[in-house]
């Protein structure tokens, strides 16, 4: 689908994405996890965020994000994984 779906490529495959996607998996090498749990642990802390959407279709992925749940990214973690993100516009709205 990335190949394809061009409103989805202007979106997305900005060079600032692929680097908080490589920082996400650093962080979640570091701590032995996945980088999906480090995701959603980063989503966890933000306020007004009071239940992510999982999108699990495996147990084990259920399981994981589980998980997620019991890991605290400290202020540099988060600082590290914010650092290069620029918000995207939204065509058409």
């Amino acid at each position: 689908r990335g190949r394809t779906d061009g409103f989805a490529h202007n979106l997305y495959y900005a060079p600032q994405d692929f680097t908080v996607a490589d920082r996400v998996a650093d962080i979640a090498r570091e701590r032995g996890v996945q980088p999906a749990q480090i995701a959603l642990a980063w989503i966890l802390r933000q306020p007004g965020i009071a239940a992510p959407i999982v999108g699990a279709s495996k147990l084990p992925q259920l399981d994981a994000a589980v998980a997620a749940t019991e890991i605290v990214l400290s202020n540099d973690e988060a600082r590290r994984l914010e650092e290069p993100y620029v918000p995207h516009t939204v065509l058409g709205l």
